[in-house]
């Protein structure tokens, strides 16, 4: 396997920011060759590729190494992709090489491009395709989660008031969506004015709580009409995978030959296992880093398997017979898990068909 610092002459890395990027040119010996701050903006990023392509002679035999090219590096990598050049996401730097040395923008877009010198070429981390339908099911996806959580903080704030104080609602269980229904319609009372207060406020919390469910199911339809007119389309006939579920799959995978192979997507979902052997015991743990809205994806699809899925079940009660614990519950849930990301990645790729649906 060829070694990065073998295949191309310069290497620009690019610390981002949100008002300005810093570039900082290097050869493939790791000698500095320029450094230099140009603004986010279309015609920095322009100035920007032009100091660069003055400093490298033009020669596209340079790869760029950008921080964050999902998120303040996003709208750059663009512009370096359309300008023929290839660019990846900045390695993994170890935080202790800065002891003693100290960290500024220029140290830190060095360090950035030195990052990918010694690494093998299966190693970088090229970035996620950002136009076309996986761009807007990322919009998608991002929104969704904000509203989930906005959802469930004014669910939260509304059940606390209820609790405190009597406005005739039985709040001793978790608020059902009856209850919220019923709340949003009360009108005004000849009450005390605490109570009236408590009621408005009541009111205005039951409304928020039903306008996010009707913006969620608009949210939903839409994921659901773009998994559909992408490659993602396939998993919906995988037991237990929806339109969210395939759509945080197909934006975490992008495209083929972002991730190397199945192992490393199971990697990315933070579903592969990891030694956590001592002594006689010779068992694996639950990896916790990864991309975890994958790994949640993941966790609800297995979730309902468990649940619905007659194959799935029938393994559990295989396995439970053998060690029906909470521990053992855990550790075939990362199994499950970890098959299912190897398939996701398998079907997306085309290496394996999704069953036809029931």
């Amino acid at each position: 396997m060829s070694i990065v610092a073998h295949l191309y002459n310069f290497f620009i890395g690019v610390d981002t920011h949100a008002r300005n990027h810093v570039y900082t040119i290097i050869t493939n010996t790791g000698l500095l060759v320029a450094t230099g701050s140009f603004p986010t903006s279309r015609a920095g990023i322009k100035r920007a590729l032009n100091w660069a392509g003055r400093r490298t002679g033009g020669d596209l035999d340079t790869l760029w190494v950008v921080e964050g090219t999902a998120s303040y590096g996003a709208v750059l990598t663009g512009h370096i992709a359309a300008a023929g050049y290839s660019v990846v996401e900045a390695g993994r730097m170890d935080a202790k090489a800065r002891f003693g040395v100290g960290k500024s923008d220029e140290l830190d877009s060095y360090r950035i491009a030195a990052s990918v010198l010694a690494l093998r070429t299966d190693q970088l981390r090229w970035p996620r395709q950002g136009a076309g339908v996986r761009q807007a099911l990322r919009v998608l996806l991002a929104a969704r989660d904000a509203m989930t959580t906005e959802r469930t903080r004014m669910i939260n704030s509304l059940t606390a008031l209820v609790r405190t104080i009597d406005l005739g609602i039985d709040a001793r269980q978790s608020l059902t969506d009856d209850q919220v229904t019923e709340i949003a319609k009360w009108r005004a009372r000849n009450e005390d004015i605490d109570v009236s207060t408590a009621r408005d406020e009541a009111i205005r919390l039951a409304k928020r709580v039903l306008a996010l469910n009707d913006d969620l199911q608009d949210n939903h339809d839409r994921l659901a009409e773009l998994v559909e007119a992408s490659p993602a389309a396939v998993l919906l006939a995988e037991p237990g995978i929806g339109p969210f579920s395939a759509a945080v799959c197909f934006t975490a995978w992008s495209h083929p030959g972002r991730v190397r192979n199945a192992a490393a997507f199971a990697a990315l979902a933070g579903v592969n296992p990891i030694p956590a052997s001592s002594g006689n015991t010779h068992r694996h743990r639950l990896n916790r880093g990864g991309d975890r809205q994958l790994n949640r994806a993941l966790h609800t699809v297995i979730t309902n398997r468990m649940i619905h899925d007659e194959r799935t079940r029938d393994y559990v009660a295989q396995r439970f017979g053998e060690d029906p614990t909470k521990k053992s519950k855990r550790e075939l849930k990362r199994k499950l898990k970890w098959y299912l990301a190897r398939r996701v990645f398998r079907i997306l790729n085309g290496l394996e068909t999704s069953p036809a649906p029931a």
